[in-house]
């Protein structure tokens, strides 16, 4: 039993097996947020309870990285509070002018004003009001007893979920760090590939694609690892267009290639390099291997896939050491040489 207990454990700590299968514990996730709503609200008899529990789907949304997680709890509280006052003021009006049409106007206006400002900064906030004022005023036919008691419910609900997105969250900056090492060691494997020639352009072309694909995502997790790591964005940044610069210095020498039919030549040093910063990454820890700089200071070769390939070189140098003065600086976990 206390084997048991102990696997299960190291389960729900382990950040890689998190990171691996983040759907399936975010499916856990809010199937007990459901069932913890359905319990409370039915438990103490609360009326109209079935409105907590479509709160909590509303609210509790997609998978939160832990940086993120605080900013979208404020905002995923505003806007209930918003939109739960709004929605208790139009039943409140309709109790007293007992006109239809303009609470269906109001609602309108509100809901139209709501969706005017969900496109841009605060989007979030202002969907989550416009839902809110129709789970809490309905189409207008509610009396303020039951107004009252589904406001109550969106604030249950709204606790619930907001519970349970800090439970076991996924972490931004192990993802950031997987996924660069993943960009890296992709890299190396176009850069061994060009070595003995692409079958065609085609496949060149697909490779390169795949290669910008792995890259997108890594800028939007940028400000959820600065506030995870307490790490300033613009370092980060500088690291993104670091990897940046190696696609394109690689797209550009596998385009020469197809073209001239000729080789790189000596490699200096870029596929250690590029597989040393990803085992790093990866890991946390100094890297078993370390690149050979001598390479680098080898007399010079004439032509443009040698020149290139030697700046290739100096880039990733660059961004190594970059890493390294974010474990040095931050105890960011890279693996430091």
């Amino acid at each position: 039993m206390l084997d048991l207990l102990r696997k299960t454990t190291d389960v729900l700590f382990d950040t890689n097996r998190r990171f691996r299968q983040a759907r399936q514990f975010h499916a856990i996730r809010v199937a007990l947020a459901l069932l913890v709503s359905i319990a409370l609200t039915t438990g103490i008899n609360v009326p109209h309870g079935e409105w907590a529990t479509i709160t909590v789907l509303v609210v509790i949304g997609g998978l939160q990285h832990h940086g993120n997680i605080r900013r979208r709890a404020a905002e995923r509280g505003m806007g209930t509070l918003i939109g739960a006052l709004a929605g208790l003021a139009l039943i409140v009006q309709q109790s007293y002018i007992g006109m239809p049409l303009l609470t269906y106007a109001l609602m309108a206006v509100i809901c139209g004003y709501c969706a005017y400002h969900a496109i841009g900064k605060g989007g979030y906030i202002a969907l989550l009001a416009a839902i809110t004022v129709v789970i809490t005023a309905g189409h207008g036919n509610q009396n303020v007893y039951d107004a009252l008691w589904r406001t109550v419910d969106v604030f249950i609900g709204t606790a619930i979920a907001l519970v349970f997105s800090f439970a076991l969250p996924a972490y931004a900056s192990y993802s950031w760090r997987i996924r660069l090492a993943a960009l890296l060691r992709a890299s190396a494997a176009v850069h061994r590939k060009m070595q003995s020639g692409f079958a065609d352009a085609a496949e060149q072309r697909a490779a390169m694609l795949d290669l910008g694909t792995r890259l997108i995502p890594l800028r939007g997790l940028i400000p959820s690892v600065a506030k995870e790591t307490g790490v300033p964005a613009a370092e980060f940044e500088e690291i993104q267009h670091a990897a940046r610069v190696c696609i394109s210095a690689l797209e550009l020498m596998a385009a020469i290639e197809h073209e001239t039919g000729l080789r790189e030549g000596e490699d200096p040093g870029i596929e250690p390099s590029l597989l040393t910063m990803a085992e790093a990454l990866e890991t946390g820890r100094a890297p078993s291997r370390a690149p050979s700089a001598d390479a680098t200071e080898a007399d010079p070769q004439p032509g443009p896939l040698p020149f290139m390939a030697r700046q290739l070189a100096a880039d990733l140098a660059r961004m190594r050491a970059r890493l390294d003065r974010l474990s040095a600086q931050h105890g960011f976990p890279y693996g430091a040489r």
